[in-house]
């Protein structure tokens, strides 16, 4: 029998107004039973306005709607993690190391925007960190729509923090030298193709199984069918959120950080196909991945006496391996943990 599974839902508000101590205990003890068992929750009271969501849901189609020849011109380098992605350009389970039948069979598109080298001028910042965003012009509302969502996250994300920090007994201040001129990411996800531009076959998927790679994820994502969720037993699990809700979940700097008493989820997107086509879903995920030159290792009292955590490593050395695989152009060391994960799951 497959064990039970929930996503918890997290009411945050306490963390977003002068909320007294006993509050903000009880929403930082609920976030360290979902960090410790589930890996994901989802959160209300997060304070996003509806019209920021709205113009997102807005952007999105007005690019997405673009015909794909236009949408190619914002196309992201190797190197550059800003621009456009066409379907089957990459495979998210290369970043875990795991072999694929066909290499590059996600089907999905994607356009990414992110925090740049000029949004930090007192900084010298490296640009494959922190690259300029490529803004497509043949959508004249997407950028100022995706401008006021991106900040809306981003003071998000920052109240996450301040929550995780509570919820791991630190001082309030541990991660602001870690964050400060955190590298910050949007990828938005269409999983719907034109008719007669690709018939899905069964060796494809439309976001291979993977970890995020930072600190924490904020998803909002179509109420559609798609998202599951790898649980410790080894069994997937389909997520949707609630009304209202976003979802959220750690990368494996905060595993690492933690050395993984929190859990970076592996999870992966299989929309419904229909008659060889999808039906389409839509999501954004915000990537809130800390500063490029922030180490990455066990927090104090994370390791039992004579335990062998994580080797340190910066959050740009583990992004840049990540994205290099899911990009094809090599394969990463593979996570020994997470690739076992996989490899050992229930097929559904």
């Amino acid at each position: 029998m497959t064990p039970a599974f929930a996503v918890p839902t997290i009411d945050i508000t306490a963390f977003r107004t002068d909320a007294d101590d006993t509050a903000r205990a009880a929403v930082a003890a609920a976030i360290d039973t979902a960090c410790r068992e589930v890996g994901f929750m989802q959160i209300v009271g997060h304070g996003i306005p509806d019209d920021a969501i709205a113009g997102l849901t807005g952007a999105l189609d007005e690019f997405f709607a673009l015909p794909l020849e236009v949408k190619k011109r914002y196309r992201r380098s190797t190197s550059e993690n800003r621009g456009y992605s066409p379907p089957r350009s990459e495979s998210l389970s290369l970043s875990l190391g795991l072999p694929t039948a066909n290499q590059m069979n996600d089907f999905y598109e994607a356009f990414i925007v992110g925090t740049q080298s000029a949004d930090f001028p007192e900084l010298d910042l490296p640009a494959s960190s922190y690259a300029a965003n490529n803004w497509p012009d043949a959508a004249p509302g997407f950028r100022p729509a995706i401008d006021t969502y991106f900040a809306h996250a981003q003071q998000l994300s920052r109240i996450l923090l301040r929550a995780f920090t509570a919820a791991l007994h630190l001082p309030a201040d541990h991660f602001d030298t870690l964050t400060d001129h955190s590298i910050d990411a949007l990828k938005m996800n269409n999983y719907a193709l034109p008719e007669g531009e690709l018939r899905l076959d069964g060796d494809m998927t439309g976001m291979g199984a993977h970890t995020d790679f930072g600190i924490l994820t904020i998803l909002w994502a179509d109420r559609v069918p798609g998202l599951q969720v790898l649980d410790k037993h080894g069994h997937w699990h389909d997520v949707q959120p609630a009304e209202d809700a976003l979802l959220i979940n750690l990368g494996d700097a905060m595993a690492r950080w933690t050395n993984d008493r929190w859990m970076s989820t592996i999870h992966r997107v299989d929309p419904p196909i229909i008659n060889g086509h999808i039906r389409r879903r839509r999501s954004a995920a915000f990537f809130f991945d800390g500063n490029h030159d922030a180490v990455i290792e066990p927090l104090p009292g994370t390791l039992a006496p004579g335990e062998q955590g994580y080797p340190p490593i910066t959050v740009a050395e583990n992004i840049t391996a990540k994205v290099a695989g899911l990009k094809g152009v090599a394969t990463p060391a593979p996570t020994a943990r997470e690739t076992a994960r996989v490899l050992a799951a229930t097929p559904t």
